[in-house]
């Protein structure tokens, strides 16, 4: 083999026999690992028909239905507004004004560095604002700033010729962010934006400490309710998997825009007919 990269070689048959040992290696330990935690799981007894009857009744599951639609609603806003703000805030911190720079930066370097909880908590109690506003406000301070530096850097990653190839031929400042930088910026910003959102996913969970209905308040509120030991593994069992499922839905769908860019017509290269002989230009030849 003689193909190559520009990080490492193609793996001899030494090589991929120690990957292939590495890779049965790691998997056994993880399913040591797992069968491990099932054991304690049956151990305490934590798969008795006591324990998940509950489930079964009606009021539980509207329950927690009605906390899983309220995690949805916050996200949605929460995940709007954010990139919203990023946006916005990107722009500042991308301006010619230099005033408009530093306060954009002094926005996002402040929001950034402060804890989200304690933003939630701060426009919860000391603003007197009501839950869901308050967690979706904390939320989007937080994600908007993380997302300004992440659509910053992604403009950034762009190849500095582009732009300069754009203002050579005419365009404005707005054109070439518009028609040339973001678009190509788009590919490599995607990945970190989905991440990020993600992560207001999960954050959406604090919405418990400021009494807003959520997906984990309804599970807690189960919890309490429930007259047996550690009632909470069960309810931890149900509510995981479904905000795990989310998370990889998420990230499903942005694999699925990546893919549906690259496959647009916008996007793909072009087919140029080889020059003849009576397309150059007059001259001497």
């Amino acid at each position: 083999m003689t193909d190559s990269t520009a990080l490492y070689d193609i793996p001899g048959p030494h090589a991929r026999r120690r990957h292939l040992l590495y890779g049965v290696a790691s998997t056994v330990v993880l399913l040591a690992l797992a069968g491990w935690f099932l054991y304690l799981l049956f151990a305490n007894d934590q798969f008795t028909s006591t324990k998940w009857s509950p489930f079964l009744y009606e009021g539980i599951q509207e329950l927690l239905l009605e906390g899983l639609g309220n995690t949805l609603k916050a996200f949605a806003y929460a995940s709007v507004l954010s990139l919203a703000l990023g946006a916005v805030l990107a722009t500042g911190r991308l301006s010619d004004h230099r005033v408009l720079r530093w306060i954009s930066t002094l926005i996002v370097e402040f929001f950034r560095a402060m804890p989200v909880l304690v933003m939630i908590f701060f426009i919860f109690v000391a603003l007197k604002v009501q839950p869901l506003p308050a967690l979706v406000a904390g939320l989007t301070l937080y994600n908007g700033s993380v997302l300004a530096e992440v659509f910053r850097t992604g403009i950034h990653s762009v190849a500095r010729g582009q732009g300069e190839a754009a203002y050579a031929l005419g365009m404005r400042k707005t054109q070439v962010m518009t028609y040339v930088l973001v678009p190509q910026a788009v590919r490599a910003m995607l990945p970190a934006i989905i991440s990020q959102l993600v992560v207001a996913l999960k954050d959406t969970s604090l919405g418990f400490l400021i009494t807003y209905e959520e997906f984990l308040h309804a599970g807690k509120l189960i919890a309490s309710n429930l007259d047996y030991d550690l009632p909470f593994i069960p309810v931890v069992l149900v509510i995981s998997p479904i905000y795990i499922g989310m998370c990889m839905l998420l990230s499903w769908f942005a694999t699925w825009v990546a893919r549906r860019e690259r496959r647009s017509p916008k996007t793909k290269a072009v087919d140029v007919d080889p020059a003849e002989p009576e397309t150059l230009l007059p001259g001497p030849q």
